[in-house]
């Protein structure tokens, strides 16, 4: 059977943060496609051993809070470089902004120069505590400059005002993906959000920390979906300057999250409960319609089945 071409076989494609979580899995699926990845991470919540060795993979330890400098051509840039995870993110505040904001500013320069297309990876955390929803691209959000979230949500908000005054100035080919919550194989232990939470305190026999009453929502998107619209978004012809919102619209409460772990993994679940995080989200849903009519995207990967293959990662990971 002859070999698939794809838009990246033999591309030279930058992927900063690529050492990271949803990183690593466009890194391979990239690979496969044929391209050639270099991979810009500092380490700080990525690790090298997420990354294969490849002949078509390089791997430098860079922090893009500097500017960056690599000899021949580029294809396209994507820029991943943050900790999204606020146990991660508010562990350093003031390096969570300068990434994304001096990051954003040094990977558009480069961009520019090499005439590359850059896919930012913005995240739903720009609507803040949204008071629409399903939350729409042309949602200005509702955020707070000073809570201890702003180092993310006001770092990925100026991240987009910049990286938009460089399509408009320089003609930066420029594509936008807001992020909503992504989660699959490969997740930290330690990452700090509410699925590898869960997982990882049910597996080894801990309750389930439930933040408030557990009525507060999220859309969930399984990483395979994630990638493939950031791979669509990267490819798409005639859409510089646009941004669009990538996450799986099915909307569940936390409570149910909760209560669908404890059936997937028969045995139940305890729940203790904690105070709500200051700023926290009350609902998260994404309105992808942009997508589906630009890129012709859609997640498919139900909850529960991308649940079963994150729960058999952790266990294998847990022993």
């Amino acid at each position: 059977m002859p070999e698939q071409v794809t838009h990246f076989k033999d591309g030279e494609i930058v992927v900063a943060g690529g050492a990271g979580f949803v990183g690593a899995h466009l890194v391979r699926s990239l690979l496969k496609d044929g391209a050639r990845v270099t991979v810009i991470d500092n380490f700080h919540t990525g690790t090298r051993a997420s990354l294969s060795a490849q002949n078509r993979l390089q791997v430098i330890d860079h922090d893009v809070a500097t500017p960056l400098d690599l000899p021949g051509p580029v294809s396209h840039v994507f820029n991943l470089a943050c900790p999204a995870s606020p146990a991660h993110y508010q562990a350093d505040p003031i390096s969570t902004w300068r990434t994304s904001v001096y990051g954003a500013d040094h990977l558009a320069q480069f961009a520019t120069d090499k005439g590359a297309r850059l896919v930012q990876a913005s995240t739903s955390e720009v609507y803040g505590d949204p008071l629409e929803t399903p939350q729409r691209e042309s949602y200005r959000g509702n955020t707070s400059t000073i809570g201890p979230r702003a180092c993310y949500d006001e770092g990925k908000r100026a991240a987009e005002s910049l990286l938009m005054d460089f399509h408009r100035v320089h003609g930066t080919q420029v594509r936008i993906a807001r992020i909503f919550n992504t989660y699959g194989p490969g997740m930290a232990k330690n990452d700090g959000r509410v699925v590898s939470n869960f997982v990882v305190q049910a597996l080894t026999g801990a309750p389930l920390t439930l933040f408030g009453d557990g009525s507060q929502t999220r859309s969930f998107c399984y990483v395979s979906d994630m990638v493939a619209g950031l791979k669509a978004l990267a490819s798409a012809d005639n859409i510089d300057g646009e941004v669009i919102n990538l996450g799986n619209p099915n909307e569940i409460t936390v409570a149910e999250l909760a209560a669908l772990l404890g059936t997937l993994l028969e045995d139940g679940v305890e729940i203790c409960h904690e105070p709500l995080p200051l700023d926290d989200p009350r609902r998260r849903r994404p309105d992808i319609g942009k997508a589906q009519r630009l890129l012709n995207w859609s997640p498919k990967v139900s909850l529960q089945e991308g649940l079963l293959h994150t729960i058999d990662d952790f266990r294998a990971r847990l022993g």
